[in-house]
């Protein structure tokens, strides 16, 4: 699951960048057939008009260049900034500035077809984006929230199962709780996934939200600037019309990156199919009686009022909310969980809390899911630190080549199938 993750998710900066850069390099030959054209006779400057059309299209990415009535709408358009007779103009300019003006000339006329849409008398193959967005981002947000809810779930009963098993000798030798340690760090790195991908796509719906108002200030702009005037100087609207291209091709933006983490969500969970061959729901009922159930929420509420008192250690450094800028923006390291019980335990991995305190150890912030773990860890931090390295080292899915020495990864390829 990890392999399949690292490979197929990319933060949405840099994911947006590489679609961008994708998209001008499908545009190359297109753009270089226009820019070094040397059209003089009639037919040739009317065929060097016709490829302007077709790259406008393909730039803007609203309707296809093979659909009649959108390639008369964009014809329109383009006509009303850019009449065929400026071609002589524009083929004495540099390379350089008839990229510049080609760029321009697409998102003005993106703007005047969006506008006109708006106004009911056009936008031709123009899909409706905001409203599509506002469908798709909360039901794709619903269904990560249901999984999500689903695998913490699952994590609470394997931690009950192993904390049970740990003071019941009979149980460990018929559980066998390497296995179930396993399936915890797999669903715990299924958690993290959903974690990941969920915060991406609120961070679009915000996007979203926001670039939904900024369109429709821009388009009531228009219309107080346009009302019914017949014409109406270019300085004015222009720039509105870019503004407006602008937003859409951010919306677009957002509906391929919400696609992808869509399509990313469905591929990663067939990796947990194994959990129920290994681990039957009618084994775990019968693991779990006798067993109490806890969620990360009730571990932390049970120690809640319990701090590290500072004047206790001399030579550490301990963080608290209330003393600490921008606290809950902080690195933990272990990606959240407490390193005493991972190190103390044999591999269990609970959540560390911190109204606690956080631990500042070498540049490197450490949580605990109690004061008498926070206190045992810093009594000899390098202690608890190495026995986690040398734990990891003896299943090293549990580090990733792309995280810092000591962050839990949470991967086991023996339950990646």
């Amino acid at each position: 699951m990890q392999v399949y993750f690292d490979m197929n998710y990319t933060n949405r900066v840099e994911f947006l960048e590489e679609h961008h850069r994708v998209l001008e390099s499908r545009l190359g030959s297109v753009t270089r057939e226009i820019t070094d054209n040397r059209a003089c006779a009639k037919e040739e400057l009317e065929s060097l008009y016709r490829k302007i059309i077709s790259y406008v299209l393909l730039r803007s990415g609203l309707g296809s260049p093979t659909d009649i009535k959108t390639v008369r709408e964009v014809t329109a358009a383009l006509q009303s900034i850019f009449p065929q007779a400026e071609l002589g103009t524009f083929l004495t300019l540099s390379k350089k500035d008839k990229e510049r003006q080609l760029k321009e000339l697409t998102m003005i006329v993106t703007g005047i077809r969006l506008f006109n849409r708006d106004c009911g008398k056009g936008g031709e193959g123009i899909d409706d984006l905001p409203a599509v967005l506002h469908v798709a981002i909360p039901a794709t947000m619903q269904h990560i929230d249901y999984q999500l809810e689903t695998a913490r779930s699952q994590v609470y009963r394997y931690t009950a199962i192993l904390e049970k098993a740990a003071n019941d000798p009979h149980m460990r030798a018929e559980l066998q709780p390497y296995m179930l340690k396993e399936a915890l760090y797999n669903i715990r790195q299924y958690e993290v996934f959903l974690q990941i991908i969920l915060s991406d796509i609120i961070t679009g719906a915000q996007e979203v939200e926001m670039m939904t108002k900024q369109l429709g200030a821009h388009l009531e702009q228009l219309k107080m600037t346009i009302k019914s005037k017949t014409a109406v100087p270019t300085s004015q609207v222009f720039p509105i019309f870019i503004a407006l291209s602008t937003l859409w091709t951010s919306l677009q933006d957002e509906t391929i990156v919400v696609g992808v983490l869509s399509n990313l969500f469905t591929h990663i969970q067939p990796f947990l199919g194994a959990h129920e061959l290994y681990f039957p729901e009618r084994a775990m009922q019968r693991h779990l009686n006798g067993a109490t159930v806890k969620t990360d929420v009730c571990r932390m509420k049970e120690h809640m009022e319990d701090r590290v008192n500072v004047a206790d250690f001399r030579k550490l450094e301990w963080l608290f909310p209330e003393t600490t800028a921008n606290f809950d923006k902080l690195l933990i390291q272990y990606r959240g969980f407490c390193a005493y019980t991972f190190a103390a335990t044999d591999g269990l991995l609970l959540p560390g809390n911190p109204a606690i305190g956080i631990l500042k150890y070498k540049e490197k912030y450490y949580t605990f899911n109690s004061k008498d773990a926070a206190y045992s860890f810093a009594e000899n931090p390098e202690h608890y630190i190495d026995i986690v390295r040398e734990k990891a080292k003896k299943n090293t899915d549990l580090l990733g080549s792309s995280c810092c020495d000591e962050k839990l990864v949470l991967s086991t390829v023996s339950f990646c199938m």
